[in-house]
């Protein structure tokens, strides 16, 4: 895929919108019979039942599918709804794809060259999509897929065609890079999860919704987010994010689609991250 690629209408979408290909048939997550709800568990008394009922209150009568997962340390606390369904992850892969080059180099005892440096930046702080197309064919399959098995993202399916903001992603596998990205393991090195960490503390102030939304002053934010919108199921928004502080350090992650316009989506993704930090806050 080449940035050529975008035109009309999915060019004034560009910034952090993934791709917009209409006619092409994708999978969509499957409408279930009976409608999950949340399930939570915590080794914080009354903390998992406190989340279970504001998340599905958040959610009441919001249109759309919406996938849940929530992490806290602190608290060996977990949240998930619909943590398996999977959906076009628009341009949160930008962080699986930063996370691939820096495992790579890893294996490869490089640093990062002064090209990938400003590659990166652009990628995750501004959501540009030229820089993620020549990342993306800088890593090539092989690599990409070598990431994925080695962080355990068993379920992540890389776009084809070069078209990786249709790249398949789940709640669960997305909680684990953002595990990966926020504590010591064999698989990140230090210094490359705290690149990851400092570019998702410089998003724009634009691209700063989602997931930070309701966060206690004090609480410190990493964030990335994607949103697309395609010839089926509306708009896919989406939103990642790590938090530290206050006693709690929790990552997030929020996934829908069908949602009329990108800011419904955004209100959604915003009614269940202010909810969960309140709780986390009380707790």
């Amino acid at each position: 895929m080449t940035h050529s690629r975008f035109t009309g209408r999915a060019r004034a979408l560009a910034v952090g919108l993934g791709v917009l290909i209409p006619g092409v048939a994708v999978a969509a997550p499957a409408a279930a019979a009976t409608a999950p709800t949340v399930s939570c568990t915590s080794a914080k008394a009354g903390l998992a039942a406190k989340l279970r009922k504001d998340i599905d209150a958040a959610l009441k009568n919001r249109k759309g599918t919406v996938a849940v997962g929530l992490y806290d340390r602190s608290t060996r606390t977990t949240c998930a709804l619909r943590p398996t369904s999977s959906f076009d992850s628009a341009s949160v892969v930008k962080v699986t794809v930063l996370a691939t080059l820096l495992w790579d180099a890893k294996k490869h005892h490089r640093y990062l060259t002064g090209t990938e440096v400003s590659l990166t930046k652009a990628m995750i702080t501004k959501s540009d999509n030229t820089a993620t197309t020549k990342l993306w064919k800088q890593l090539g399959m092989t690599r990409i897929k070598g990431f994925l098995a080695a962080a355990g993202m068993t379920r992540t399916v890389p776009g084809a065609g070069g078209y990786w903001g249709l790249t398949r992603i789940n709640v669960t596998d997305e909680q684990k890079l953002l595990k990966l990205v926020t504590a010591k393991n064999s698989v990140l090195s230090d210094n490359s999860r705290a690149y990851i960490l400092k570019l998702m503390g410089q998003v724009v102030s634009s691209q700063r919704w989602g997931t930070p939304y309701g966060r206690p002053s004090g609480v410190t934010w990493h964030v990335k987010n994607g949103w697309l919108h395609r010839s089926t199921h509306g708009w896919r928004v989406h939103s990642v994010g790590t938090f530290t502080g206050g006693g709690h350090d929790y990552m997030m992650t929020v996934l829908t689609w069908g949602n009329g316009d990108m800011t419904y989506g955004i209100n959604t993704i915003q009614g269940v991250a202010k909810a969960i930090h309140r709780d986390l806050a009380a707790s």
